[in-house]
């Protein structure tokens, strides 16, 4: 398998590098399920762009900084911001199906959601995400210089240190020289040789047991990047989405930060006793259901934890019944499914693990700390979420990183790539182990959100670290000695990035943002990133 350039990853960053770079680079996008499996297709709110002569790119990056507590960084913030109007248009010419407004300058309607000063988040109804993912899926499918492989996992990116290791004759300039994928299929590992190797896997919202992530959203691309030497940034910062829909039928489904931008109010549920029926946001934040995402769900577990409940309430049946149909689809469709009319009565929800705001350190260009190694989206870091994403940045970061990464590739001339060993398939399979995988897989995710959770503590931190060390020691062994399975894969790099989130959460010696530490309750005067290094191996 030989390409110019290979994507890991199928959703909005993965597919943005691939289309605009298909003209002139023969492209592959690999995929551990099918194109749509992934986070992207799942958002539901919009994307945030000054679209609005009433809007400004100052208020934008003003809000996103607010947001990020001090620790986004300004000129990618600014970057990003300035390109937002140019990524939505591609979007519009590509013929995303965004809602109308013949009202409004563009002609699409724009809401507004927490933290945004002005409503700048355009959208396709309540299902934004999807419509965005089936048209570039429709373009990435038709397009004769894109080869999709499906149903395939990357299992690591093949550097010249890994290669010089094997015994293989290489250069002594650093590299990535492609990676190694296995065929879901068949179980054969495929080696894939490429000039320029992007991972755009998504975040790691599966580390922790409840999230509104899709299932493939196991940190593949943030462990693979600090397995072959890259530095991570931010890891601590993991955002709850402060509304999951909270029902036992009904599985990491998100109700979006919209509602609450339309007028959405956060009730205490009738298990609450004589204070049922409370409003009690504007008690914890001036700004109300508004505020950022951090501080909603921070007051959210409070309450909870509080009075002993299982959930609040989110009440939208205020408004006319024809609008929340008309804007809200999806949401009410689905909780229609589950014997709830939102249009009569409020929705019980949760915080869950929603975002990943650290990941792979990155410049402008998706650049790693390795040559030929690229990462776009949430599993990078690029500086503009800071210690909390603004709502509805993240698919605004994936465009506009995604097309300056294409445009760093597309200016390179074609590369030698060394003759890259076949994978060792010499292992193999013990069926004795796959309980072991299983239990360590539920005992990870368990522990992570009793441990690392949204409120934390220095004990907690550390018992979870100890937790992680015995595990990381059983999965190696499984990982050296047996056939290796896409359970087995994910595993590991979900104990991987469970270990560099608490690590970079250790080294924080304060609150800041998404990070909420008793031991450490106050912010410091200067907000400084969190940069883990890896070992030399």
């Amino acid at each position: 398998m030989k390409f110019d350039v290979a994507i890991v990853g199928s959703g909005l960053a993965g597919l943005s590098v691939a289309l605009h770079l298909a003209e002139t680079r023969k492209v592959a996008i690999i995929s551990k399920r099918a194109l749509l499996d992934g986070a992207s297709n799942w958002a539901q709110g919009g994307i945030a762009a000054v679209l609005d002569s009433g809007d400004s790119h100052q208020k934008h990056i003003e809000d996103t900084l607010v947001a990020g507590a001090g620790l986004c960084d300004e000129a990618a913030t600014r970057y990003i911001v300035e390109h937002g109007r140019a990524a939505i248009e591609w979007l519009i010419a590509q013929g995303v199906p965004f809602t109308r407004d013949p009202t409004a300058e563009m002609g699409f309607h724009l809401t507004r959601e927490g933290g945004h000063s002005e409503r700048r988040i355009i959208h396709a109804a309540d299902a934004t995400g999807h419509a965005v993912q089936v048209t570039l899926e429709q373009k990435v499918r038709a397009h004769p210089n894109i080869s999709l492989f499906e149903q395939h996992f990357a299992i690591d990116v093949i550097t010249s240190g890994k290669l010089a290791a094997q015994g293989a004759p290489v250069s002594s300039q650093p590299r990535c020289h492609g990676l190694y994928v296995q065929d879901e299929k068949t179980g054969r590992v495929l080696t894939f040789e490429a000039d320029h190797t992007v991972l755009a896997t998504g975040g790691a919202g599966k580390v922790y047991l409840y999230t509104t992530n899709p299932d493939t959203a196991t940190g593949d691309g943030i462990a693979m990047a600090w397995r072959a030497g890259c530095r991570v940034s931010n890891m601590e910062f993991i955002q709850f989405h402060p509304t999951c829909l909270y029902h036992p039928f009904a599985k990491s489904f998100l109700i979006t930060e919209a509602i609450r931008g339309e007028g959405g109010r956060l009730l205490l549920p009738p298990e609450a006793g004589a204070a049922a029926g409370t409003r009690f946001m504007p008690m914890h934040d001036q700004r109300g259901e508004l505020a950022p995402r951090d501080v909603v769900a921070r007051a959210i577990d409070f309450e909870m934890k509080k009075r002993g409940l299982d959930y609040v309430n989110l009440d939208i049946s205020h408004l006319p019944a024809d609008f929340l149909v008309e804007h809200f689809p999806t949401i009410y469709a689905r909780c229609l499914e589950l014997g709830i009319d939102i249009t009569k009565e409020p929705i019980p929800v949760v915080p869950a693990v929603h975002f990943t705001c650290g990941g792979i350190v990155t410049d402008l260009a998706g650049r790693t700390d390795i040559p030929g190694l690229y990462a776009v989206g949430e599993t990078a870091c690029t500086g503009l979420h800071g210690a909390n994403r603004l709502a509805s940045n993240s698919l605004l970061e994936c465009l506009v990183i995604g097309r300056s990464c294409a445009m760093e590739i597309a200016a390179l001339a074609a590369l030698e790539t060394p003759s890259l060993p076949a994978w060792d398939e010499s292992r193999v399979t013990n069926a004795d182990e796959e309980v072991v995988i299983a239990h360590n897989w539920d005992e990870l995710r368990r522990f992570m959100w009793n441990y690392v959770g949204i409120v934390r503590t220095t004990k907690r931190l550390q018992r979870a670290q100890h937790r992680i060390a015995l595990l990381k020691e059983e999965i190696d062994e499984y990982y050296r000695n047996f056939r290796i399975t896409p359970d087995l894969l994910e595993l590991r790099n979900l104990v991987d990035v469970a270990e560099l989130i608490v690590n970079s959460a250790l080294t924080r010696r304060e609150s800041r943002g998404l990070h909420f530490s008793r031991d450490y309750p106050d912010t410091l005067p200067k907000a400084l990133p969190s940069v883990l290094t890896p070992p030399r191996r």
